[in-house]
């Protein structure tokens, strides 16, 4: 996923219900589908931060010595500004970029 092309918006804005639900016909089964896909994006996201930051540490036992590291605060500013993982679900559920299946209909 390439978080610099994401077109979600940043904050909060109101969704029409009916192409919200229009893929599944239930509005309960398109939030569940969603949820499930925003739960996916944090993790990747997660997993690519830890993985950035983990280039600038260091492994010390002095509590006294912090360094600060402009290029580790950049990394982390990047990721605050980030549209949130459920914001990004719902982006990709409404360009229909979300594959779902369901086992008891199948």
């Amino acid at each position: 996923m390439d978080l610099k092309k994401a077109t979600a918006p940043v904050n909060t804005i109101t969704y029409n219900k009916v192409t919200i639900e229009e893929p599944t016909g239930n509005i309960y089964e398109a939030i569940t589908i969603m949820a499930k896909r925003a739960n996916q994006i944090n993790t990747e996201i997660k997993k690519e931060l830890i993985e950035k930051l983990e280039e600038f540490a260091t492994y010390n036992d002095s509590l006294e010595e912090i360094f600060e590291n402009k290029e580790q605060i950049e990394v982390s500013k990047f990721y605050e500004k980030l549209p949130k993982p459920h914001a990004l679900a719902v982006q990709e559920w409404l360009d229909g970029k979300v594959s779902y299946r369901d086992p008891n209909k199948q």
